[in-house]
């Protein structure tokens, strides 16, 4: 064993006996963002990721155990799964660029960085379904695009207590960190769900 390779295990060592210091906490009230649009326009793709959730409950019956407590919650990365995802998600990517840019002030192609979904999942909600309370941190975005929505469905409710209603073809986007949860449904509510997170681009 060399004496480089002894160093670092001693290093290894010490690092694992170091205790870390404690960590504290305060809350500073702020305020966070929530965009949405209608994607009325796209009535194909809406179209073709419905048809992806149903195709995708029969290849994968198993609803996905999370905060989520609906009738059906296809795999994480869906997208990966399925072809019929890819043009809503090419959309949300665009849409969320352009927040970025506009509305954050922040280009993020100028900057080096690409945008990109690295999770993206189908609900059907029905009867008293809901979604308990939750963030999902780590990403920078989540996107929620709602492909059926009945007059009397649950909407999301964000933190502060303000809800958006669901309408079929309405996008909703909004910071990863913000906590939001869905309250008990009484009608028809499809969704499709993303997450985006902005990644380094290499030479």
């Amino acid at each position: 064993m060399d004496t480089h390779t002894q160093l670092l295990q001693v290093g290894l060592k010490e690092m694992e006996m170091t205790e870390l210091p404690k960590i504290n906490e305060m809350s500073i009230a702020t305020t966070l963002p929530v965009f949405w649009c209608s994607l009325d326009k796209h009535l194909d793709k809406l179209m073709l990721a419905r048809i992806g959730i149903d195709e995708l409950r029969q290849t994968h019956p198993e609803s996905t155990p999370s905060n989520v407590k609906a009738v059906y919650m296809s795999p994480w990365k869906s997208h990966t799964l399925t072809p019929k995802f890819t043009p809503m998600v090419g959309i949300v990517t665009e849409i969320a660029k352009e927040i970025s840019r506009s509305s954050l002030k922040a280009d993020l192609e100028h900057l080096n960085f690409d945008l990109v979904v690295t999770d993206c999942w189908g609900v059907i909600y029905q009867g008293a379904d809901h979604t308990m309370l939750h963030t999902h941190f780590p990403a920078d975005f989540s996107a929620v695009i709602y492909l059926e929505a009945g007059d009397d469905c649950a909407p999301i409710v964000f933190g502060n207590g303000i809800a958006v209603k669901p309408q079929a073809g309405l996008l909703v986007i909004f910071p990863g960190i913000m906590p939001h949860a869905v309250p008990q449904n009484y009608d028809r509510r499809v969704v499709l769900a993303m997450n985006l997170n902005k990644l380094p681009k290499f030479a």
